[in-house]
């Protein structure tokens, strides 16, 4: 507790005394759940994912639970529409292709503190609806139910929300309570918003089985200007290496508002406390020194050292030295279309710098738009393989921290 608290993990706990109490009387496990609504995890999740492997270092089990059966439903999330119905085949080959990721931050195995993975659908598969009700769903009222912020969003809004919504409630509560059955955890993690949810495991622990749980919550994750951290133009930062490249996982660490660099390297470094203190009293532009730092050592802790290397010897070359670097986002187009000629206002869209022409017109009208270094004014200017330089790429530049590089096959 005293780690993950001086580290700024805690935003709620429902017992603190309570908890310390038990974890101090010996080897306790506890879960996260995550749904697997994707083929990738993101920074969002590395949230919590940090507090099992702080969890894990303090000599204790951490559970990595995966929602192959709750995927199957919607949660009530804060947001306007349904969360779109998955099929089976669907969810298992993201389970798949995220399983590697908690590799690079748990210790998994047979131990006592070794962590494990366990899958939700293995028990919900089996429920009988009839038995389910009658023995767990009692335990759940409306009235309280209205009451959670999600629930209470929709409503407001007077949007739709269905039965099936509601459901999912009732079943991440009941996963808290076959935890304790079958390993004995006595805690779950999570983001804020699901504090109401994993109270409803606490109460349902209690109520059918005399257990004593514990809800642990983290802080919303925003940047210090108050807006939600994680994305970028481009969208999730994904900790997948096929979805955000090494490079631009390190560039969104690189790029940290000022006022974050020190809360971000508590989080999500394993950088000894007083180091980060002694990176907190930079100042001015030595607080470049303290990202490319928070930069290096998350990027490391994702996708390894060499990459990590690599990605901030491509930053320095491009924004440094003026150059290129071989870790730079790259796009293939074929060599005869670059014969013919294409817009520069097509050749920002097809290099991921622009979502649409309309951007990508705004973005040259503004004077960010930039070829080889030098800016480009027109967007019906065309462009042929004689911009290749020596190296045999286009460098394309997007303001000061979006670069692509353009070469042909």
């Amino acid at each position: 507790m005293n780690i993950l608290d001086l580290r700024g993990f805690i935003h709620q706990c429902s017992d603190f005394e309570g908890l310390d109490k038990k974890l101090s009387s010996g080897v306790q496990s506890a879960y996260v759940g995550y749904d697997p609504t994707g083929t990738s995890l993101h920074i969002g999740h590395l949230y919590t994912v940090m507090m099992l492997y702080w969890f894990q270092q303090a000599g204790h089990k951490p559970i990595s639970l995966m929602g192959g059966g709750t995927a199957l439903i919607p949660d009530p999330t804060l947001k306007d529409k349904t969360r779109p119905l998955l099929t089976p085949e669907e969810i298992n080959t993201n389970i798949a292709s995220i399983q590697g990721v908690f590799s690079k931050f748990l210790k998994y195995g047979s131990g006592p503190t070794d962590a494990v993975m366990v899958n939700n659908y293995d028990w919900l598969s089996r429920l009988d609806y009839i038995g389910f009700l009658r023995d767990i769903g009692l335990h759940f009222t409306i009235n309280r139910m209205l009451t959670f912020d999600s629930v209470k969003l929709r409503l407001d809004r007077e949007l739709p929300m269905t039965f099936i919504e509601f459901n999912y409630m009732i079943l991440q509560g009941y996963d808290f309570l076959e935890l304790y059955r079958q390993y004995g955890t006595m805690l779950q993690m999570g983001g804020s918003d699901q504090w109401g949810n994993i109270i409803n495991g606490v109460e349902l622990g209690r109520r059918k089985a005399d257990a004593e749980l514990f809800a642990l919550t983290a802080p919303l994750l925003t940047t210090a200007s108050g807006q939600k951290m994680g994305k970028t133009e481009g969208g999730a930062v994904w900790m997948n290496a096929d979805l955000t490249s090494p490079y631009d996982y390190y560039q969104f660490w690189r790029n940290a508002e000022d006022g974050d660099v020190a809360r971000l390297l508590k989080i999500f470094t394993l950088l000894p406390l007083d180091e980060i203190a002694r990176l907190e009293k930079l100042k001015g532009q030595e607080i470049n020194e303290a990202k490319k730092v928070l930069a290096f050592e998350a990027t490391k802790l994702c996708h390894g050292e060499a990459a990590a290397r690599e990605a901030g010897d491509t930053a320095q070359k491009v924004f440094e030295q003026g150059g290129v670097g071989g870790d730079l986002p790259r796009v293939d187009i074929d060599k005869a279309a670059l014969e013919k000629g294409i817009a520069a206002i097509d050749l920002f869209c097809l290099a991921g710098l622009a979502a649409s022409k309309g951007e990508a017109r705004r973005l040259i009208e503004g004077g960010g738009a930039k070829l080889n270094d030098e800016s480009v004014a027109d967007g019906a200017r065309i462009i042929t393989l004689s911009s290749l330089t020596s190296e045999g790429h286009i460098k394309l530049s997007a303001g000061k921290k979006r670069h692509a590089l353009i070469k042909t096959r």
